[in-house]
């Protein structure tokens, strides 16, 4: 039953101007580099024996990583859950793009969005590599750190909502009903039946409920026992 807390970056200069960043190399302001800070702290009180921390290769979770858990060297890049790939729409402010009748697809049926580009890709590309990714990295962890491992995704807030959306058993075209803000904690136990969503956008949360339970020898996993952490402000 590993555990999955899916961080999405501080604000960035972009998300501050209203501008679809894409794939752009942008940084955080001021107020990222305080949530990152702060969801750090949440983080350090709540003594979570992370197994792996994962990361989009973009510069903006890079730097939210950097902040949040400067101790940790050991960050993994993994293009899979990198930023969807906007095409055109890369750079261009959000104003002008929810003028174009593409906006409406993206909007209300996502699974039929391909933005427009050659290096760019569709929503349900993004949504498929994004899952692939982070099932692929739990399975793996459960495998080498047992059942219990908890472990930490820095990604984007397309990615977040996509891979919640799957783990709700959700069609990508309602995944649009989601929100992951700026430095908000997604939590995701993953079991062999099913998943469940503990926490979603948690900006302010206590995070030590999702301490792996102590093992007792000859203790049965339970596909039933979502465990601690289902509470809290969400």
């Amino acid at each position: 039953m590993t555990t999955v807390l899916l961080l999405r970056h501080g604000r960035t200069t972009t998300n501050a101007t209203g501008v679809l960043a894409g794939h752009q190399p942008v940084g955080l302001d001021e107020v990222g580099r305080g949530q990152a800070v702060a969801v750090g702290e949440r983080l350090a009180a709540a003594k979570l024996p992370l197994a792996a921390v994962v990361s989009s290769p973009l510069p903006r979770c890079r730097e939210t990583l950097s902040l949040a858990l400067p101790d940790v060297t050991d960050v993994v890049e993994d293009a899979g859950i990198i930023e969807c790939r906007y095409g055109d729409w890369t750079g261009r402010p959000l104003k002008d793009l929810a003028k174009d009748p593409l906006w409406a697809t993206v909007q209300a049926h996502p699974s039929a969005a391909r933005f427009p580009g050659e290096d760019a890709e569709s929503m349900a590309e993004m949504s498929a590599r994004a899952i692939a990714s982070i099932r692929g990295w739990d399975a793996r962890l459960a495998a080498s750190h047992g059942p219990e491992a908890v472990w930490l995704a820095c990604s984007h807030g397309d990615i977040i909502k996509a891979i919640v959306a799957d783990a709700l058993g959700m069609h990508l075209d309602l995944f649009q009903r989601i929100a992951a803000e700026p430095a908000s904690v997604t939590v995701i136990r993953y079991t062999p039946l099913r998943s469940f969503v503990l926490r979603l956008n948690d900006t302010g949360g206590d995070l030590s409920g999702f301490l792996p339970p102590e093992k007792t020898e000859g203790e049965p996993s339970s596909d039933a026992a979502v465990g601690g952490g289902s509470g809290g402000s969400v």
